[in-house]
C-alpha cells in the first residue's frame, strides 16, 4: 500500500523540492497550504495554515509519517516568531499526537545553536524542545545556509556576484547545502522509523570546515562567470546600524531587520561535524559549484538573474 506523509510547507523554497521528491519516492503526500494549488498527481492539498488546528488534524489523518517544514524567518517581532515557529510547531506536534503519526521530522535551523543570539533562533530553540518532550518518533534536521532553484534569500548575493562587488558579513564560517540534497535527506528521514529517531543532524554540502564568507562568495562569482569578484567585509556595527535602518525605513517589508543583523555578523555557522547524518542514510552526492551553476541557470532562465 502506498505509504502517506504529511507535510507543511510543502508551498515554500525547501518544500517544494521536498514535496517533488517525496511524491517521485512514491509517497502520497497531503500538503497543507493556505491557497488554492493546482490538482497534482499524488498530492492531496489540505486548506488550512499552522494555527488553524483542524486543518492540521485533516493534513494528519491516515499519514505514516509527518515532515513539518514551515516556519517563518523574517517577522518583525519577538511574539511573531514565537507564534510562527514554537507555537505553530507545538499545534503540528498535537495534530500528529491526534491523528496516532508517530513518526515527525522537524526543520529547524542552525540558529537554535545560539538562542540568546536573536529572535528567530530563540523560536527555533524552543521548537525544537517541544518536539524532544513530544514523546514521538521525532528526528530533528538543522539546515545551513540553503540556496538552489526558486530561493528569494540568497538571490541578492547572486546579482551583486554578477556586478563584481559583493558585500559580505564579518570574519567567520558558514556551511551551506543545495536545496535538493536536504529534501533528498528529508523525504529519506521520513521512511525512517527506528534507527535514526531522537536524533539531531546538521547536514551541509561536504565542504571541510565550511566556507569562509569570501570563499563563499567567491564560489558564487564563478557560477555566474566572473573569474573574480571582489568582496567588501561589512562591519558589524555596520551591520547592526543598517538592520535597524531598513526597519524604520521598509518597516515589516525590511529585509536586513535588526534581529537577521545579529544573527549574520555571528562568526560560527558551520555544521558540526560530530551531527552530520550518518553516511549509510545519506552523504552529499551533488558538487556545490555544479549546484551554484544550475542556480544561476534557473535565475537566468526566470529572469531573476
Amino acid at each position: 500500500m502506498q505509504p502517506t506523509l504529511a507535510m507543511t510547507g510543502a508551498t515554500g523554497f525547501v518544500g517544494r523540492a521536498t514535496l517533488r521528491q517525496a511524491v517521485e519516492a512514491g509517497w502520497h503526500v497531503r500538503a497543507l497550504t493556505r491557497r488554492t494549488q493546482e490538482a497534482r498527481d499524488g498530492v492531496t492539498w489540505i486548506a488550512g495554515a499552522l494555527d488553524r488546528p483542524d486543518s492540521l488534524a485533516e493534513m494528519a489523518a491516515g499519514a505514516d509519517a509527518l515532515l513539518h517544514i514551515a516556519g517563518v524567518v523574517n517577522v518583525p517581532t519577538r511574539a511573531a516568531f514565537e507564534a510562527g515557529n514554537a507555537v505553530a510547531t507545538a499545534n503540528v506536534v498535537e495534530a500528529a499526537r491526534g491523528a496516532g503519526v508517530q513518526r515527525f521530522v522537524h526543520v529547524s535551523s542552525l540558529a537554535a545553536r545560539e538562542p540568546g543570539l536573536s529572535h528567530y533562533g530563540w523560536s527555533k530553540a524552543r521548537a525544537e524542545t517541544i518536539v524532544e518532550a513530544s514523546g514521538l518518533d521525532w528526528t530533528i534536521v538543522r539546515p545551513p545556509a540553503v540556496f538552489g532553484p526558486g530561493d528569494t534569500e540568497m538571490l541578492d548575493l547572486f546579482r551583486m556576484a554578477r556586478r563584481g562587488l559583493m558585500l559580505i558579513p564579518p570574519r567567520g564560517r558558514m556551511s551551506a547545502i543545495y536545496v535538493d540534497e536536504l529534501a533528498r535527506l528529508l523525504v529519506a528521514l521520513a521512511a525512517e522509523r527506528h534507527a535514526r529517531v531522537r536524533q539531531t543532524y546538521e547536514p551541509d554540502d561536504g565542504q571541510p570546515g565550511g566556507w569562509s564568507h569570501r570563499g563563499f562568495a567567491r564560489a558564487i562569482g564563478r557560477a555566474v562567470g566572473r573569474d573574480r569578484v571582489a568582496t567588501l567585509a561589512v562591519p558589524a556595527p555596520l551591520l547592526h546600524a543598517g538592520g535597524r535602518l531598513d526597519m524604520l525605513v521598509r518597516r515589516h517589508r525590511a529585509k536586513l531587520t535588526a534581529d537577521r543583523a545579529r544573527y549574520i555578523a555571528h562568526p560560527d555557522w558551520v555544521a558540526a561535524e560530530g551531527a552530520r547524518p550518518p553516511p549509510d542514510l545519506w552523504r552529499p552526492a551533488v558538487d556545490t559549484a555544479d549546484a551554484l551553476a544550475e542556480t544561476v541557470r534557473w535565475y537566468r532562465q526566470e529572469g531573476w538573474l
